[in-house]
């Protein structure tokens, strides 16, 4: 009987130390995407973290509510067409289901979309997947709350 607490607790214990990893590896996978566009210099790297961060099968839904693909979320970058000056996140939540994790987040922006000022407080949703060893985003949602 003893064995068996024993094998449950460090089962129980190394799914907990899972799921600690994933939210960490999330977390920074989230600062990093918040970083993109900061500089146009960057651009090369901007692009790199994108492929990493971004499956390719990923869709958005902007802040306007209009639904965007990742080869346009990526023209959007190249062509100054989204920029961002300034970013201050706000907490980042994540909650893991297996090879499935929910990200829930806010930030504080300085930025532009299309040529018009986008500034203000945005609240989002990311769902990652795990597919062949690495977590990629596959959905996001944004709103503009102030």
């Amino acid at each position: 009987m003893k064995k068996i607490v024993a094998v449950c607790l460090f089962v129980m214990a190394s799914m907990l130390a899972y799921g600690q990893g994933v939210e960490q590896t999330l977390t920074q996978m989230e600062k990093d995407w918040s970083k993109v566009g900061m500089n146009k210099a960057n651009l090369a790297a901007d692009l790199k973290t994108l492929d990493r961060l971004m499956a390719n099968d990923w869709v958005g839904i902007d802040f306007q509510g209009k639904t965007i693909t990742r080869a346009q979320s990526i023209e959007n970058l190249k062509t100054g067409a989204a920029t961002t000056q300034s970013i201050e996140l706000g907490e980042i939540k994540v909650r893991v289901f297996g090879d499935t994790a929910v990200v829930t987040a806010s930030d504080t922006e300085k930025s532009t979309y299309n040529g018009k000022d986008s500034s203000g407080k945005y609240v989002w949703t990311d769902i990652y997947a795990k597919r062949n060893g690495k977590w990629q985003c596959v959905a996001t949602q944004s709103t503009k709350i102030q």
